[in-house]
């Protein structure tokens, strides 16, 4: 049997593509699916409520809701849709008016949003392995307890709901340092690809929840989405570990060859104890990261909650249409995000141009160039063919910012990159409910392409704007307090030692 050789460093990219990377694959996989079923347990009850509430309460049909399904991606979008199949016999209905129905569908964002920064700290500090598996088994129990919560109280319903959103806030931000253990540098932008699996995952499951619900009533959609959640949270605490060193199935050549390139950014046993909060909050670079990711879903929401609106008001698409040319710019979103991520580390490892100029390059195409689309909406958009294509394109470009500014907080800090992405989060969750804000004030009883010029140039100044920042301050240099004030120790001689005496080492060798 041949003796498995060390990874060498030179050669990292062709020791990546053999077989004995399974772990890496297979952490691969469990983001990306658990990015989906993230989004699953958070949207299934958008579909749902279709069903929960009296015919007399709504006004479109279920069929029609499932295709309009690709706009009910946040769950403060507005569902007041009924149903045209005759009633399962003992379902059970909810008088609920339309303020308690959009109340419902808005608490998740109230435990959403106080989660989001605690959670980045708390991977940060116990383990990413942990938080993110322990969140997602607790949003599957409470999804299972879903049902039960709505026949007590519209009030146990909404604990349930704000409870979901306070596990689900912690997810994404606590992504982000398990990818500083297990994925290297120059891969870390094909692996935040994974992310954008959640658009998926809504895609799929609002219209496979319309079927369940169709054949089994709207209870069936918490128990199977519930289900699906708790066998993915089994697999992962048995598949996923919080370090290369701590996976018990891991062959020397991957754990070595993931060490040795991690250790090229950020060595074993610097990270400091506390979190600098001074140093990160006065960093132009996090705020760059900050404010981009703010001003990149500012833009993404709005045309995500306002695209169907504006095909029905303003282009006059029949609800079919408007469903499938709804669904179009979340697909190519993902392909983009694919493939800017593949491209950006092939850049990287090539070393032809530097980390920071490809995070400023991919930045630019996945938050400028939607800002310009934006000014051609106002001179195009009023044609159905050209608006269609401009919004899908944005979207789409949108999804190259997995190569840009969406991992850079694992280039400046990876040891702080859960706290980094826990601040952008919680500024990008404000911003998605105040572009709704804005959109129903500027639109509402006046559904004019003139008040929609007017919301198109709040996106372009947005995105153009967000990007300009990322393009100035932004930066893929490991910046100083990341790492603690020389704690590594090489043969019993602090580093700054070890510095002092590099003169005396050199003297010494030349006699």
């Amino acid at each position: 049997m041949k003796k498995e050789e060390p990874a060498n460093v030179e050669t990292g990219l062709v020791i990546k593509q053999t077989r004995s990377m399974n772990c890496s694959r297979i952490l691969n996989l469990m983001v990306l699916v658990g990015f989906m079923v993230n989004y699953m347990l958070r949207v299934n009850f958008t579909i749902a409520i279709v069903d929960m509430v009296p015919n007399h309460k709504q006004n479109v049909s279920i069929e029609q809701a499932t295709n309009f399904s690709t706009s009910l991606l946040n769950d403060t979008t507005n569902v007041t849709v009924s149903l045209t199949h005759h009633n399962l016999p003992g379902a059970v209905k909810f008088n609920w008016s339309e303020y308690e129905q959009n109340m419902i569908l808005g608490s998740f964002f109230w435990g959403y949003v106080l989660t989001e920064l605690p959670g980045g700290r708390l991977a940060e500090m116990i383990g990413a392995r942990p938080v993110f598996g322990y969140s997602m088994l607790l949003a599957s129990m409470v999804t299972l307890l879903t049902p039960m919560a709505a026949k007590i109280s519209i009030y146990c319903l909404i604990f349930c709901r704000v409870f979901l959103g306070f596990t689900l806030g912690v997810t994404w931000p606590a992504i982000l340092p398990l990818a500083a253990n297990w994925i290297p540098p120059n891969e870390r932008s094909k692996f935040m690809s994974n992310m954008m699996a959640s658009t998926l995952g809504a895609a799929i499951t609002l219209p496979v929840c319309g079927i369940l619900i169709s054949a089994w009533g709207w209870e069936s959609a918490f128990y199977i989405t519930g289900l699906v959640g708790l066998a993915w949270s089994i697999l992962w605490f048995n598949l996923v570990f919080e370090t290369p060193a701590d996976h018990p199935r891991i062959t020397e050549y991957e754990k070595h060859y993931i060490e040795t390139e991690i250790a090229k950014q950020s060595k074993p046993g610097t990270k400091p104890k506390k979190l600098p909060w001074i140093k990160i909050l006065t960093s132009l670079p996090v705020w760059a990261i900050v404010i981009t990711h703010g001003a990149s879903v500012f833009g993404y929401f709005t045309i995500v909650n306002q695209l169907p609106t504006y095909m029905k008001y303003l282009l006059h698409y029949d609800i079919k249409s408007n469903g499938f040319l709804s669904s179009l710019p979340y697909l190519g979103k993902y392909l983009m995000a694919l493939v800017a991520g593949i491209i950006a580390d092939r850049l990287l490892n090539s070393e032809k141009i530097s980390k920071t100029m490809t995070r400023k390059i991919f930045t630019f195409i996945g938050v400028f160039t939607p800002g310009i689309l934006m000014i051609l909406q106002v001179y195009f958009g009023d044609n159905q063919v050209w608006s269609v294509i401009i919004f899908t394109i944005a979207l789409t470009m949108n999804g190259a910012v997995t190569g840009g500014y969406l991992g850079n907080g694992l280039d400046i800090a990876p040891n702080f990159s859960g706290t980094i992405f826990g601040m952008a989060n919680t500024l990008s969750s404000f911003g998605g409910t105040l572009s709704s804000y804005i959109v129903g004030k500027l639109t509402n009883n006046n559904q004019t392409f003139e008040q929609w010029c007017i919301v198109f140039w709040i996106l372009a100044a947005t995105y153009m704007c967000g990007a300009m920042v990322f393009l100035i301050f932004g930066t893929a240099k490991t910046l100083s307090w990341n790492s603690g004030p020389s704690t590594e120790e090489s043969n019993g001689v602090s580093t700054n030692e070890s510095e002092a005496l590099k003169p005396l080492k050199t003297l010494s060798n030349s006699q």
